[in-house]
């Protein structure tokens, strides 16, 4: 049996793993909490807590990535991970490994791979566990465990997203980028945004919000202008507007707009080699928002 005082310690790290197999914030939640309730079966005498906690949460993961796959193909419009504030995921996020292994863009990445491939890439790369334990979590051999990193790395490779800036040049970037959002400034906005820049826009179906990408700075730019002031004229019943703070989301700088008290719109930024920003992914589903807004009322 595992104690309760070990797994509080184990919980973040649980939770990480869980939340780099799911994308969803709630679900990893879940899927921690069901690893807890299991604790109670384990062997009186463990060589490891961690280790026996980090195959229960890896299995109970895989088993719900079967039924996760059929879900986003039936998704309305683009689909994006949950957000989360970087410093929930583990005290380690601060790494440039860890840090990008949380971006949407390197999640969204790994909704490309197999549930197993998935799962040995984040316990092998990520987490550095030896290919035996990767083997063992898996019910494999430590031979099927390296070609499933391989294929997984192979996949990754082309696509695989960079942190151009650090976390307070992100900061400088996206405060100007948003300044000239709400000046209605047009050349100043184009000025921030890459040539190439793409906006994606996750709502379920559930909210307005654009069904296909943008693409290209004027675009972007007059799509966000638009928003911005027909978001202005909006008032919620106790007469506020709205009300956009600065965040670090997901291990990227992020606008997070309540409008009044209700947690509306996520708008994570990611920066290119330019130190211009090559890409937008804005997460309006209420279903997406929901433990994010549960977690920043907690620390107020």
């Amino acid at each position: 049996m595992i104690d309760a005082q070990t797994f509080q310690s184990l919980r973040p790290h649980l939770f990480s793993i869980a939340y780099r197999m799911l994308s969803s914030a709630a679900e990893a939640e879940d899927v921690v909490q069901d690893t807890w309730l299991r604790a109670a079966s384990a062997p009186d005498e463990l060589e490891s807590a961690r280790a026996w906690m980090t195959t229960v949460v890896t299995r109970l993961c895989l088993d719900r990535l079967k039924s996760a796959r059929a879900r986003r193909e039936e998704y309305v419009g683009p689909w994006l991970p949950e957000p989360v504030p970087t410093e929930a995921i583990d005290s380690a996020e601060e790494t440039a490994s860890r840090r990008e292994s949380v971006s949407m863009a390197f999640l969204v990445l790994l909704e490309t791979l197999t549930p197993a491939e998935r799962a040995a890439f984040i316990l092998r790369e990520i987490f550095d566990d030896d290919y035996a334990d990767v083997a063992r979590i898996l019910e494999t051999t430590p031979a099927a465990a390296r070609q499933l990193v391989h294929r997984a790395k192979t996949r990754i490779s082309e696509n695989r997203p960079r942190f151009q800036a650090s976390p307070e040049r992100q900061r400088e970037i996206v405060s100007k980028f948003f300044a000239a959002v709400q000046a209605g400034d047009l050349e100043a906005l184009q000025a921030h945004l890459a040539a190439d820049v793409v906006l994606s826009a996750d709502s379920g179906g559930k909210v307005a919000a654009a069904r296909q990408p943008v693409f290209g700075a004027d675009n972007v730019s007059r799509l966000l202008i638009g928003v911005w002031k027909k978001g202005a004229q909006l008032l919620d019943p106790s007469g506020e507007g709205w009300r956009a703070d600065m965040r670090s989301i997901n291990g990227e700088m992020a606008l997070v707009l309540h409008l009044g008290s209700e947690l509306n719109t996520v708008f994570v930024c990611s920066t290119g080699d330019d130190d211009r920003i090559a890409a937008i992914n804005v997460i309006r589903n209420p279903d997406k928002l929901r433990w994010l807004a549960g977690t920043l009322a907690s620390r107020q």
